[in-house]
């Protein structure tokens, strides 16, 4: 007899869920979710934080809770977003009852239900310092990313998990392939290192790409010798014509002939460090003085 089709594939509900039985809420499709459910791998997510000068974490898509309660163990007043409200119901009902000894803890834990991208977090944590973790939705975590740029000056360490190929961009140097607006951006204010490799059957339900879990921490110096906004613009003018030389591909900025002798408009984008983007921002700052 031929195999029966469709066989070992994971039943949905009519939501277009993931219906797993034996999981507190349901991951679902529209939302990007894949729960983690390897104890050991969230426990070492846990530990990717320093948890020194600041108390306050921010836990993005807790999910089940799998990472939550190994953050808990630490002294630290916890804050987990979720935009799904059955998570959110979860972890405020059931989720204390299951893991009364973790709730114990000499820290504080809310659950906020929203969505972190349109979230004012000032709300959450006013002008205190935070760290970020969590195991980020792989649609939106780029954007989970420019909006801690957004907030560095409170932000001291960032940790997860991503997508594999999103963690080796955001933590590649100069001259691969990888490295563009997402690197440049991030390593011009915190020093970014990929920790390890999380394989697809860990997931619930399994994802269809690998992942990657990093650290950022923040620079000692993450205030640039720059113009900062004028860094961020021309980051992103180089990259979008990334196979051009600087000098073309800073075109529309309109830069004087005189600066464009420079040596360093022979290179292209990827070939810059980030200390000579942050030259090569100040030379530009200059140029229109």
């Amino acid at each position: 007899m031929g195999k029966r089709k469709g066989k070992n594939k994971k039943p949905r509900n009519d939501q277009g869920n993931y219906a797993d039985q034996n999981s507190p809420v349901k991951a679902k499709k529209h939302l990007g979710q894949h729960f983690l459910k390897d104890e050991n791998i969230a426990q070492k997510i846990s530990e990717t934080l320093s948890f020194k000068g600041y108390t306050h974490v921010l836990e993005i898509g807790p999910g089940t809770g799998v990472l939550t309660k190994y953050l808990l163990r630490k002294e630290i007043d916890l804050v987990a977003m979720d935009l799904d409200s059955d998570s959110v119901i979860y972890l405020n009902h059931s989720f204390p009852l299951e893991h009364p000894k973790v709730m114990m803890g000499k820290g504080s834990f809310k659950v906020v239900e929203a969505d972190f991208l349109n979230y004012d977090l000032h709300t959450l944590f006013g002008d205190e310092p935070f760290a970020i973790t969590g195991n980020f939705p792989y649609n939106i975590s780029t954007q989970i990313v420019f909006k801690m740029l957004e907030m560095r000056h409170q932000v001291p360490e960032f940790s997860g998990m991503f997508q594999k190929e999103v963690a080796q961009r955001i933590c590649a140097k100069e001259g691969s392939k990888t490295y563009g607006i997402l690197s440049v951006l991030t390593q011009a204010f915190y020093d970014a290192e990929y920790l390890f490799t999380v394989h697809p059957q860990v997931f619930d339900p399994p994802p269809k790409v690998q992942s990657g879990v990093l650290n950022l921490t923040r620079k000692k110096k993450f205030v640039l010798d720059c113009d900062e906004k004028l860094l961020f613009t021309v980051v992103k003018t180089a990259f979008n014509q990334r196979r051009k030389t600087i000098r073309n591909s800073l075109k529309t900025l309109g830069l004087s002939e005189n600066l464009k002798e420079d040596a360093i408009f022979d290179q292209r984008p990827e070939q810059l460090s980030v200390s000579e983007f942050i030259a090569l921002t100040k030379k530009i700052a200059h140029d229109a003085i």
